[in-house]
């Protein structure tokens, strides 16, 4: 597949919030605060520049605002929120916000702005503008996304996934869901799509359902209700995979694998840790189930 220079430059832009609040997120929040408040609440603005990029042209009107406008709005609502919710215990607009985000990339509102090929960019455009509000602007602590990956975080994804795997596996293949493949993949391609399925599947859903959902809810709800919600959220949130009606068995299973994704991520509230045992899961199911 051949992108032009437009499109590389435009997913460059998208990745490179991810990656800086991945490696240097206190120093972005600190050179953030010196801004003055208007400015703070206007960056989201270059969130829409790859869109102006390699969005679909004949329906650039219709979604410029959307891609433009919608981080801003997210900004300012996290803005009140910080105001109207010093303590962190959850405010209507957290779950208004990520109603809207998680509802727009389930649903994939947006995707139909981009050729198809490029639809992961809406994706990552959303996730930069969750970045940016919740981390920036609404200052939301315990969300633990730094990628500088330490040893604890090996060993508790891998923890987890020792013991998801004797759970989860018996489960798909009773249930029909999951078949042993005989397969040896290729060590180039593996690397390639376990590193893929790091950055932009296991990274972005445990931002979302661990980082932020599961996290505020444990301030009001506990821990343990907080870790069963967030993973029945995360199941349901796989009912229109792989299938065209409801598909209970994937909402099964990802619910169930939502738990140790979860105890992953609370351990020592680290993105990085409940990352690795979801990118592990995926990798597993995809070259040998």
């Amino acid at each position: 597949m051949h992108w032009s220079m437009n499109v590389v430059v435009a997913a460059i832009w998208c990745l490179a919030p991810l990656l800086a609040f991945a490696f240097a997120s206190d120093a972005i929040v600190r050179a953030c605060s010196k801004l003055p408040l208007i400015l703070r609440l206007l960056v989201p603005l270059l969130f829409g520049v790859p869109y102006l990029l390699a969005g679909t042209p004949w329906n650039r009107i219709h979604w410029l605002p959307i891609y433009f406008f919608l981080p801003v709005i997210v900004a300012v609502l996290l803005w009140h929120a910080k105001q109207a919710d010093p303590e962190q215990r959850g405010d209507w607009r957290d779950v208004a916000i990520l109603l809207v985000l998680g509802v727009a990339v389930d649903l994939r509102w947006f995707e139909p702005a981009w050729p198809a090929h490029l639809s992961i960019f809406s994706k990552l455009i959303l996730l930069d503008s969750g970045l940016y509000g919740f981390l920036v602007i609404r200052q939301l602590t315990n969300v633990g996304f730094d990628l500088r990956i330490q040893r604890q975080d090996v060993f508790i994804g891998f923890r987890e996934l020792l013991w998801i795997a004797p759970i989860v596996i018996p489960i798909g293949l009773l249930l029909g869901f999951l078949h042993f493949r005989a397969h040896i993949p290729e060590a180039r391609a593996t690397l390639v799509a376990v590193l893929v399925t790091f950055f932009l599947i296991a990274v972005p859903e445990e931002i979302f359902f661990r980082g932020w959902i599961q996290n505020l809810l444990e301030r009001r709800l506990g821990s343990t209700v907080a870790l069963c919600i967030t993973a029945v959220i995360f199941g349901l949130s796989h009912f229109n995979k792989r299938a065209t009606h409801f598909n209970w068995r994937y909402v099964l299973l990802a619910t169930i694998a939502g738990l140790f994704y979860g105890r992953a991520w609370r351990s020592q509230n680290r993105i990085a840790a409940s990352a690795i045992t979801h990118t592990c899961v995926d990798a597993v199911w995809a070259l040998w189930l």
